[in-house]
């Protein structure tokens, strides 16, 4: 099992990538919030060699497949081979109303996406005639001047993030690889997951090796006492944001907790965060998130994942220190 971690600088994160490949971590991720997820991975490249690098996730639908073929492109070859292209969806009204963009059947749009990307990555490299003829998309230019030169590596990986059965089965069907949103239980895993990929992969006549599978998780830990209290009402809060948002009702739905969502949902529009993490149970915190003493983490992420999850992300909404994860790597590697 691979474990990643997040690179969270976006002004110097050649420092910060050097450390985590030293450490040992197979790979390290960007994600799309108050800064764009490409520019830092564009740094980390030049300053690393072995450790795989990719968005987790860039917003899809605030771009469209040929800029985001171009900076796939570029990015992998600058990496020599190492780029991942993490896609999510985001929701409705951040896609209308912050990126000015259209919305609709996004799982649909999503699956075309991909395609395109993929088409016009194959026109690249082989020179065939780019002829892409979506529902949503249409690709059917390529002149010379504009064409990058075909190279060892081709095109990167592309990775789609889901929570709702449509868009896992879409991930099956025509990526290379799913990220299971933090906002999950191993029970949710189980009954909505994994046979949703499934599904998918019959879909296409793939196999289970042709994806693969990188969970973030939630972890809840602490050195003492008073700090671990501290942890678990920090992660209340965010698996009460989480749970706020209609589309993953169905992982409360799995534990009979769905009744909950739309009571989150109301308070986040009227900015009760606190109220919101006091609704939280003990229960639903240990469903979600790997809770346990340190020494016990790699024990509860390998009883959580092995044989379901390829590649893990140790994610403490608490702490930004790669070091307080050492021990974990290190037992997680020797496992």
């Amino acid at each position: 099992m691979k474990v990643d971690a997040p690179l969270y600088s976006f002004d110097a994160p050649e420092p910060e990538a050097r450390r985590l490949e030293a450490k040992g971590y197979a790979g390290a991720f960007t994600f799309e919030g108050p800064h764009d997820p490409f520019f830092p991975l564009l740094l980390a490249a030049r300053a690393t060699e072995r450790i795989e690098l990719y968005t987790a996730v860039a917003i899809a639908f605030s771009r469209n497949p040929m800029i985001l073929a171009n900076i796939g492109w570029d990015l992998q070859q600058l990496s020599k081979g190492r780029f991942i292209l993490g896609l999510g969806t985001q929701i409705k009204p951040h896609i209308e109303r912050r990126f000015s963009m259209p919305w609709s059947h996004p799982a649909a749009r999503m699956r075309e996406m991909v395609l395109a990307i993929k088409a016009i990555w194959r026109c690249w490299q082989t020179k065939e005639r780019l002829e892409f003829r979506g529902e949503f998309y249409q690709h059917t230019l390529m002149t010379p001047a504009f064409c990058p030169a075909p190279t060892e590596y081709g095109g990167p990986r592309i990775f789609l993030a889901g929570v709702g059965p449509r868009m896992t089965e879409i991930a099956g069907e025509v990526a290379d690889g799913f990220f299971v949103h933090p906002f999950n239980t191993l029970e949710s895993l189980r009954r909505l997951t994994l046979p949703a990929l499934e599904r998918g992969l019959e879909r296409a006549g793939r196999k289970r090796s042709a994806i693969e599978i990188s969970s973030q998780l939630m972890i809840c830990s602490g050195s003492n006492d008073e700090e671990l209290e501290r942890v678990r009402l920090s992660t209340k809060g965010q698996i009460a944001f989480y749970g706020s948002t209609p589309a993953y009702r169905p992982v409360l739905d799995v534990h009979g907790w769905g009744d909950l969502q739309p009571t989150l949902n109301r308070l986040s529009k009227e900015g009760k965060w606190a109220e919101m993490a006091s609704l939280i149970s003990d229960e639903l915190l240990e469903a979600i998130a790997v809770c346990a003493p340190m020494k016990d983490v790699a024990k509860q992420v390998r009883a959580r994942c092995d044989g379901k999850i390829d590649r893990v992300s140790l994610v403490g909404h608490w702490t930004k220190d790669p070091d307080v994860w050492d021990d974990v790597l290190r037992a997680l590697a020797e496992g």
